[in-house]
């Protein structure tokens, strides 16, 4: 199978899959509507992401909202990654249709098609989010295994944000969240990846074709946008930074999560193309290590050496979760997959390459005060 189409294939992790496969001889085709919020007004001048592929792929300026698009992208195509949408955990909670209508409609006109109209196509990919868990999974002395729901409002306020669990006397222990663990999103994010993940792998087997889906978790490297307020929390902590302004932390601070190398991301990605014991199966992609937050600012202003202000200010925000990290034996059981880059060696490779762009503005402000006027940041 050597001609694939890659939804959002312009993106940052899209970008960089496109032109590994490139390298590695496939004909691929790029669908990607270039929005603004990620590649700026002008993506000519303003995205080094389009610009590094659009030479070398068959690229269709175009979103996956329209089903004639789909048709021209698909085509004569054997494999689709599907990897459009839109991202923002925080922005999901108020532009809910957007959300809905790129993530979940735009996977039912791929799903419409395949079902409905002659195809070559062999094996769908879905970039599937580590979202979809909500809470991480937990341990308990006295119950063993559970999965607590979404923090109260009132917790939150009087800054007790670590997650707690009715009838369980001792802290719970957090562990690795593995694709058998409870799947309940506290994000319209989180609910239309499920919903992708779900359509895809139900639909798919029906017709006979290859569904594999990639529960990602917090992806970052070079390449990474960063001018995008809404998502990526390393662009976005560089950018203040570099704009030497405060950092402002969430919560506490110590809320974690599992940072994966975007070339690793990419591997993993390849062997869900090439191995046939990727076909059906579900797999996180992770490093199987949770990452604080503040350990997060603390490391990017320690190698930019650029002292600013980090306020842990108690703020947070309705959806966000506390903790989760992958458990990733299953993808390195079946295809063979384990990371290769550490969060040390991948924060410096991530920082040196933004020392060398032009950084702009701090858009965050914006976002922030975004959320306040919709009652979602606290």
């Amino acid at each position: 199978m050597k001609k694939i189409l890659i939804t959002g294939g312009a993106g940052f992790i899209g970008s960089n899959l496109s032109l590994y496969l490139v390298d590695k001889g496939y004909k691929i085709t790029v669908l990607d509507n270039l929005s603004e919020q990620i590649h700026g007004n002008d993506p000519d001048i303003s995205s080094p992401l389009y610009n590094s592929i659009k030479d070398k792929v068959n690229f269709i300026n175009g979103t996956v909202t329209s089903a004639s698009d789909w048709a021209d992208a698909i085509a004569d195509n054997e494999v689709i990654i599907h990897l459009a949408a839109e991202t923002g955990t925080g922005q999901s909670m108020y532009q809910i249709r957007q959300y809905t209508e790129v993530n979940i409609g735009g996977t039912a006109l791929l799903l419409d098609h395949l079902t409905n109209q002659k195809n070559s196509v062999k094996k769908v990919i879905i970039a599937s989010s580590r979202a979809i868990y909500g809470e991480g999974k937990y341990y308990s002395a006295e119950i063993g295994n559970v999965y607590p729901g979404h923090r109260s409002d009132d917790n939150m306020k009087e800054k007790r944000f670590e997650i707690t669990y009715t009838g369980v006397t001792y802290p719970l222990k957090l562990v690795a969240t593995d694709e058998e663990s409870k799947i309940h999103p506290s994000s319209v994010y989180g609910i239309t990846k499920q919903n992708q993940e779900q359509m895809i792998m139900l639909v798919c087997k029906s017709l006979g074709i290859a569904g594999v889906s990639f529960r990602y978790q917090n992806v970052y490297g070079p390449g990474q946008s960063l001018s995008n307020p809404y998502t990526g929390i390393l662009s976005i902590f560089s950018t203040l930074i570099l704009n030497k302004k405060p950092i402002n932390i969430f919560e506490d601070g110590k809320e974690s999560r599992d940072f994966v190398f975007i070339d690793d991301v990419v591997r993993a990605t390849t062997l869900g193309i090439e191995n046939e014991n990727a076909n059906g199966e579900i797999f996180n992609v992770g490093t199987g290590v949770a990452t604080s937050v503040l350990e997060v600012a603390e490391a990017l202003v320690a190698n930019y050496a650029i002292e600013v202000p980090i306020q842990i200010t108690g703020n947070y925000r309705l959806g966000d979760i506390r903790h989760n990290y992958a458990d990733i034996s299953k993808i390195k059981k079946l295809l063979g997959f384990t990371p290769s880059i550490g969060f040390n060696d991948g924060l410096t490779r991530f920082t040196d390459w933004v020392k060398q762009q032009k950084i702009g503005q701090s858009r965050y402000e914006e976002s922030i005060k975004e959320m306040k006027e919709k009652g979602l940041m606290k």
